[in-house]
């Protein structure tokens, strides 16, 4: 890695603290065009604090004569750098910068860690429409480094019509029949049916108990997900983002009885489908799908133009009209000097 690049001047990396950037993160998180919550301040936060209390964080600020242009978040591990987070529960990730920085910010990140010893610094979760992946490209021929770039996940995506109707039009004629079919096999059940979505935080914290409820008992693998240190992530998690207005949580319920649930994340213009959970006593009934198609047609009658999976190739998505959108990992690689030791995390 070249030492004789500099940041430039209007640009200079820090070292700060997490706990001393939230108003200043959310409002460039903000400004940054992004509602992510896996980019917000919150987030981070409650990560660090309930996933990963013993890591090594190395947060980087970069300033513009005193305003905050850019944040790299980053996790150290041994020699390696990575952006700070989990991609078991981090969908997507990336740099928090003003639109057009990004060959900045990063030439100043760079230019600040060229002391440390690190070998590979990884930018995980990048969506291919992601203004990084070519920043990134920029930087590696800019300080000699190497890049490595790997396809890591696949996220379905379905682009929203205007109305219910042109949705299902849009979807094949198969996909449209078995969608019918299924709605009306559980409004067929009789009984009294609710679709509801709750956004209060009081309302989302009191019921996220049957939420963990439907997603424990829906599936064997969800259970086994949903340990009690993940339980207390999700409701701190949730107790962060719903005064943001980020959290939507979703429920059919048949005669009183909340049967299924859906857990998503408003993000502007787009919904994102984050987890959820069913009675399997009602499977017969494609419970599970039906929500996720209830959530879906809120989405399209919010005026939202896409219906984010996030991570997953399961065939209900595509069976509701998803598109992939691949998400890139890509490692910058430094060769460092035989007598440089890289750094051991305790």
């Amino acid at each position: 890695m070249r030492s004789d690049i500099e940041a430039p001047p209007c640009c200079r990396a820090t070292r700060v603290d997490l706990d001393g950037l939230s108003d200043e993160w959310a409002a460039l998180l903000e400004a940054s065009g992004s509602r992510s919550p896996f980019l917000q301040w919150a987030w981070q936060q409650v990560w660090w604090q309930d996933l990963a209390p013993d890591a090594a964080p190395l947060m980087l600020a970069m300033r513009d004569a005193g305003r905050l242009v850019g944040i790299v978040p980053l996790l150290r591990t041994g020699g390696e750098l990575a952006l700070s987070g989990d991609s078991e529960i981090c969908d997507y990730m990336d740099i928090i910068c003003l639109p057009g920085a990004e060959v900045d910010v990063l030439d100043a990140a760079l230019a600040e860690l060229s002391s440390e010893p690190w070998t590979r610094l990884v930018f995980w979760g990048l969506r291919a429409d992601s203004p990084t992946l070519p920043a990134l490209r920029e930087a590696a021929e800019r300080h000699e480094l190497r890049l490595q770039l790997e396809p890591e996940a696949i996220c379905p995506r379905v682009p929203l019509a205007a109305t219910w109707d042109a949705y299902l039009e849009g979807l094949t004629k198969k996909d449209r029949h078995e969608l019918r079919r299924k709605i009306r096999r559980f409004t067929g059940l009789g009984g009294e049916i609710r679709e509801y979505a709750l956004s209060d935080p009081s309302e989302i914290s009191a019921a996220l108990a049957d939420f963990f409820r439907l997603h424990t008992i829906s599936r064997q693998d969800k259970a086994a997900f949903m340990t009690p240190l993940m339980e207390r992530f999700f409701r701190d998690m949730a107790a962060a983002l719903a005064p943001l207005d980020l959290i939507r949580l979703y429920f059919l319920e048949l005669d009183g009885k909340r049967v299924a649930s859906v857990l998503a994340f408003d993000c502007g213009d787009e919904l994102w489908l984050y987890n959820s959970g069913f009675d399997p006593a009602f499977a017969s009934a494609s419970v599970g799908l039906v929500s996720k198609a209830f959530a879906l047609k809120q989405a399209i009658a919010e005026g939202k133009a896409c219906y984010d999976f996030l991570r997953g190739q399961e065939p209900y998505k595509y069976d509701l009209g998803a598109h992939d959108l691949q998400v890139f990992r890509c490692t910058l690689i430094r060769d460092l000097a035989p007598d440089v030791e890289t750094f051991d995390a305790e």
